[in-house]
C-alpha cells in the first residue's frame, strides 16, 4: 500500500499539518513530526531520547530549520507558527512530494528546477537519528543552511527559555550540548560541511495541538549550531543526532541497515501469512504497513536475570509500558506476525513485576515503584499466555510460569488489593473501591473517577472464567492437579448468567456495584462473545447461541463506527460523541461515547463466530486501511469521536488498535 502526497496535501497547510510520521529506534525513543515540517505537539521533535529505556523519555533535538540557495535565490524549506498566529516561513509550499519508504519519511522539495530528498530514520537500539539529504536533481550546487534548535526537558514539558544558557562546545566532527553539567549530552554532526556553534534561542513556537487539549501551547527552542554544506547533482550528506559521542556516521550503511532490518520483518510475515489464494496481493498491502507498524511497540526492557527482556509501548507519542495494553497487544503484536520469541520474552519480563498476584498497570516515567491499580491486566496476561502456548507448545516456559499463576489464581480467591475478590456466593470476581479506576475504562480527573465499575464488570468476569479454564488446561498438560480450577470455572459459567438483561436483549456492565446492576450499553460485553477458546473442546461458552447473536446485533446496531466501538450508546444521557478541550473534558469523553479502535478486532471475531461470514468480517476491517493516510501515517489511532465523521483522537500511534486489527485478519484469513 503506496503512502504517498503531492501537492494536493503537502502545499495545504491544514491537510500537511493534521498528518503525523512516526520513527522509533526500538529502546523506547523515537522522532516525530508533520508533514509540513511544523511543530503541532510538545512531543514532536527529531530525537525524543530514552534515557531509561524504555523511559525516561527526553527532548533532545527539537527540529532543523533549513534553508536552501541555488541559482542566487534563497528557499525556506521550514516551516514555523508562532505565539501571533502568523505562520512564517511557508517552507510547506516547497514540497513536492512526501511519502513512506517503509516507515522512513521522505520529502521532495522542489526548488526551480532542483529537487531536494530528505530522509528521516533511527538506528535500532541507540538514541541516535538520522536526516540525509540528496541533491537528486539539479544543473548547479546547492547550498544547505541547517539550523538545530535544541531543548532538554521530559516529553511531556514544555520549555520557556528563562535566560537558560546551555554549554555549546564546537568539537572534532560537529557540536557537542549539555543542557547543564548532569544533563546528558547531546551530539550534533554532519559527515562533510561547515559547522558553527550558536547561543541563541527561538521564542513562541505555537503548538496547536496542545491547545486543541486544553494545555500550555507556547514553546522555546534553543539555536544551538548552524550546519553549511554545499551539494553537487547527484551527492548526499547526513546530519547525525545523538547521545552517543562518537555515533556510527555512515549515512548509506546506517540505512541500509534499517532498511534490511524492515525487509526481514516483511519476509517473516509473508512465511507466516496465511498460503490463501482467494485474496489479490493488493488486499494484503495494508495489512504489510501495519506489520512494520507493529514493530515500532517492542522495545526493551531490562530485568534482572533477563537483560533482553522485552515489552510494549502502548502509544506513541506519550504513552509508556503499560501491563494491560501490553498483554492485549502481545498476541497481535507477536504471535500473529510470526514473532513467539518476542512473546516469551515480555511474558518472562513481566513474570518478575507479578506482586499480590497482579501485573502493574503502569510504569511511571521518572522510575518510580510501578503502579497496581489494574484488574484486567493480570487476566489479559493469561490470555497472552494461552496464545503463546496454542503456537509454540512451550511447556518449557509453561513449567516456569505456573507457579506464578497459581500464585495469581489463589490470591483473587482470597483477596489481594482494592478489594479485588472472588465472590464465594456466586464464583464472581468482584473488585474495585472508591477512588478508584481499576478495568481498561480509566479515565481519573482529580478525585473524580469517571466510570468507576466497582463490582462485577463483564469483561472481568468473562477473562476469570478464561484463566480458570487455561490454567486447568496448564495444570493438565503439566500433570499437576486440575480439578481445583475446573470447579472454579464451573460455578463462574452457571453465575454468569446473571450478566444477562433480558429486558434489554443484551448484558449489563457490571453487577452488583453501589447503584445496582448497571444496565448501560457498553461494548465491554462483546468479550463474552470473542475471547479465545468460547465454544472449543474444553471451553463451554459463557453465553448460549441466541445471547452470542443478541450481544453482536446490539453492539452493531448502537456502538459500531468505522473505526472500532463506541464506549457508551449514543441515546444515553452521558453519551458525548466529541473528543476534545481541556483534560477535564477530554476524560470526562474518554469512555462515554469515544470510539476505541483496539474493541474492532473482538468485535470482528464475535461478529465471525455467531455469523460465520468472513467477507463480511473482513469489510469490518477494511476502513482501517484509509486510515492509514490520516493521522499517525501508516498506522493506527488510540481513539476516534463517537459522532460522524469519526475524527482521529488521542495517539497517533496505539499498540492495542494496530495489534488487534492484525490479530483479527490473521484469525478470519485462517
Amino acid at each position: 500500500m503506496s503512502i504517498e502526497f503531492g501537492r494536493e496535501i503537502c502545499g495545504k497547510l491544514s491537510n500537511a499539518e493534521t498528518r503525523e510520521w512516526l520513527v522509533t529506534n526500538g529502546i523506547g525513543g523515537f522522532a516525530s513530526g508533520t508533514v509540513a515540517g511544523l511543530l503541532a505537539r510538545r512531543y514532536h521533535g527529531l530525537l525524543v531520547a530514552a534515557l531509561q529505556p524504555p523511559l525516561g523519555r527526553t527532548l533532545l533535538l527539537a527540529k532543523l530549520d533549513e534553508t536552501v540557495g541555488y541559482d542566487n535565490l534563497t528557499y525556506a524549506l521550514h516551516t514555523n507558527r508562532w505565539a501571533d498566529g502568523s505562520v512564517e516561513p511557508h517552507g510547506y509550499r516547497q514540497i513536492e512530494s512526501f511519502k513512506l519508504e517503509g516507515t522512513i519519511p521522505t520529502w521532495q522539495f522542489a526548488c526551480a528546477d532542483a529537487l531536494l530528498e530528505k530522509r528521516i530514520w533511527m538506528r535500532y537500539g541507540a538514541n541516535t537519528t538520522y536526516v540525509r539529504y540528496t541533491l537528486s536533481r539539479a544543473t548547479q550546487p546547492l547550498t544547505l543552511t541547517l539550523k538545530a534548535l535544541v531543548n532538554y526537558r521530559d516529553y511531556h514539558g514544555i520549555t520557556q527559555s528563562n535566560n537558560w544558557q546551555m554549554n555549546v562546545e564546537q568539537i572534532e566532527g560537529g557540536i557537542k550540548i549539555a543542557a547543564d553539567d548532569r544533563a546528558t549530552p547531546l551530539y550534533l554532526s554532519i559527515d562533510t560541511g561547515i559547522a558553527t556553534p550558536a547561543h541563541n534561542w527561538h521564542y513562541g513556537f505555537d503548538l496547536a495541538v496542545e491547545r486543541y487539549r486544553g494545555l500550555s501551547d507556547r514553546e522555546d527552542h534553543f539555536h544551538a549550531a548552524t550546519f553549511e554544506v554545499t551539494l553537487n547533482p547527484g551527492e548526499s550528506i547526513v546530519f547525525v543526532a545523538s547521545t552517543e559521542p562518537q555515533p556510527h556516521l555512515d549515512g548509506l550503511q546506517a540505512l541500509k541497515s534499517y532498511q534490511d532490518r524492515e525487509h526481514k520483518l516483511l519476509n517473516l510475515w509473508k512465511q507466516e501469512r496465511p498460503k490463501t489464494t482467494n485474496h489479490k496481493q493488493d488486499c494484503h498491502a495494508w495489512i504489510e504497513r501495519l506489520v512494520l507498524a507493529a514493530d515500532q511497540f517492542i522495545v526493551n526492557r531490562s530485568v534482572p536475570g533477563i537483560p533482553n527482556g522485552k515489552t510494549i509501548i502502548a502509544g506513541y507519542p506519550w504513552f509508556g509500558d503499560w501491563g494491560r495494553d501490553t498483554m492485549i497487544s502481545l498476541p497481535g503484536l507477536t504471535i500473529a506476525m510470526g514473532r513467539p520469541e518476542i512473546a516469551r520474552s515480555i511474558l518472562l519480563t513481566f513474570a518478575k513485576y507479578v506482586d499480590r498476584g497482579m501485573l502493574p498497570n503502569r510504569f511511571p516515567d521518572a522510575g518510580e515503584v510501578p503502579e497496581y491499580n489494574t484488574v484486567d491486566a493480570t487476566l489479559w496476561y493469561f490470555e497472552a499466555i494461552r496464545s503463546y502456548y496454542d503456537a509454540t507448545a512451550d511447556d518449557e516456559l509453561l513449567e516456569e510460569l505456573f507457579p506464578v499463576l497459581a500464585e495469581i489464581i489463589d490470591w483473587h480467591c482470597r483477596g489481594t488489593r482494592y478489594n479485588t475478590h472472588l465472590d464465594a456466593g456466586d464464583g464472581l470476581l468482584y473488585a474495585g473501591e472508591a477512588g478508584v479506576q481499576l478495568t481498561w475504562m480509566d479515565a481519573k480527573v482529580g478525585d473524580w473517577v469517571v466510570t468507576p465499575r466497582i463490582g462485577k464488570p463483564i469483561e472481568i468476569n468473562a477473562l476469570w472464567y478464561c484463566a480458570l479454564r487455561s490454567i486447568a488446561k496448564f495444570a493438565r498438560q503439566l500433570g499437576k492437579p486440575a480439578r481445583e480450577y475446573d470447579v472454579l470455572a464451573d460455578r463462574t459459567l452457571i453465575k454468569f448468567s446473571r450478566f444477562w438483561n433480558a429486558e434489554t436483549g443484551y448484558c449489563y456492565d457490571v453487577l452488583d456495584s453501589p447503584d445496582g446492576d448497571d444496565a448501560s450499553l457498553r461494548p465491554n460485553q462483546i468479550f463474552a462473545v470473542s475471547l479465545p477458546g468460547m465454544g472449543a473442546k474444553g471451553y463451554a461458552p459463557l453465553l448460549t447461541p441466541d445471547r452470542q447473536r443478541g450481544v453482536v446485533d446490539t453492539c452493531s446496531r448502537s456502538l459500531l463506527t468505522s473505526h472500532g466501538l463506541r464506549s457508551l450508546a449514543p441515546n444515553h444521557p452521558q453519551y458525548q460523541g466529541h473528543y476534545g478541550g481541556n483534560q477535564l473534558q477530554r476524560d470526562g469523553a474518554y469512555h462515554q461515547g469515544t470510539t476505541w479502535g483496539w474493541l474492532l478486532g473482538s468485535f470482528v471475531l464475535a461478529h465471525y463466530q455467531v455469523y460465520g461470514d468472513r467477507t463480511q468480517a473482513r469489510q469490518f476491517l477494511e476502513p482501517m486501511a484509509h486510515h492509514l493516510l490520516a493521522h499517525g501515517l501508516g498506522t493506527c489511532s488510540e481513539i476516534f469521536d463517537g459522532d460522524a465523521p469519526m475524527n482521529p483522537r488521542g495517539c497517533i500511534a496505539q499498540a492495542w488498535t494496530v495489534a488487534e486489527v492484525l490479530r483479527a485478519w490473521v484469525a478470519i484469513d485462517r
